[in-house]
């Protein structure tokens, strides 16, 4: 993922609201979201280059997203598809986990109603704290422009007793470009920091390849719904958690 803002413990109906861009090269293969083969209980795209994923949820109530750290003056780490880490979280794996293994990475991840944030870049490992949280290629909240204006779009849509699904897949195919003052300096030339300001990425060979949608109740309920652009294809799930009896 690219692009992540999420309403925490904040819709009285909805404990957790999530609305997320996957951004990749147009040619890496992958599969939409689907209730795995090999592992039943996760709900998730896959890389089919390396086997991992970017965002999903499990039966039993685990969430994890990933969104790339952008700095291209460090040098790169060569090692493992930073999806492996979604899977590790999904499963409630990650305490082997070697962070620095790991090109420059954020993790949202835990039970729906126990998230923590992690990132490999100064070593956070916190719970989420309740709120309307946003997150691209930076650090958690770090106002980019097309965080603002996707936190301004995603808290006005959430503000219904049932936020329509739509309004939530239209602030994510917001194309509009950030003012050249506004960009942020990751190392990329002009142009390319001016493609990449949008919520909505389009460029020759990479852009936003899917958006998300997931909606968990305070009842356990489940609304899951993943929209291919290139295809136009909408995959949805519905839903209960198997969550422990209290």
């Amino acid at each position: 993922m690219c692009l992540i803002v999420l309403a925490y413990r904040v819709h009285p109906r909805y404990p957790l609201i999530v609305a997320a861009n996957r951004d990749e090269f147009l040619d890496r293969p992958a599969l939409p979201a689907h209730f795995w083969t090999d592992a039943p209980h996760i709900l998730a795209g896959r890389d089919l280059k390396a086997g991992g994923t970017w965002l999903g949820i499990t039966s039993a109530g685990r969430f994890a997203a990933l969104t790339n750290y952008r700095d291209l003056r460090v040098t790169a780490v060569s090692g493992r598809s930073r999806g492996a880490l979604v899977r590790s979280a999904l499963d409630g794996d990650l305490s082997e986990v070697d962070g620095h293994a790991f090109d420059g990475f954020n993790l949202l991840h835990g039970e729906v109603d126990a998230l923590r944030y992690s990132n490999n870049i100064d070593g956070t490992d916190v719970a989420l704290t309740p709120g309307i949280h946003g997150l691209s290629n930076h650090l958690l909240d770090t106002p980019w422009p097309k965080v603002v204006r996707a936190r301004e779009c995603f808290s006005e849509a959430i503000k219904a007793e049932e936020p329509p699904m739509e309004d939530l897949f239209a602030l994510l195919s917001d194309p509009t470009r950030a003012p050249d003052h506004t960009l942020p300096d990751t190392g990329l030339d002009l142009e390319r920091e001016r493609a990449l300001s949008s919520v909505l990425i389009a460029t020759e060979g990479y852009g936003t390849r899917c958006s998300t949608v997931v909606m968990i109740g305070s009842d356990g309920a489940v609304r899951f719904a993943e929209r291919t652009h290139a295809s136009r294809n909408d995959v949805r799930y519905e839903f209960s958690l198997d969550l422990p009896s209290s």
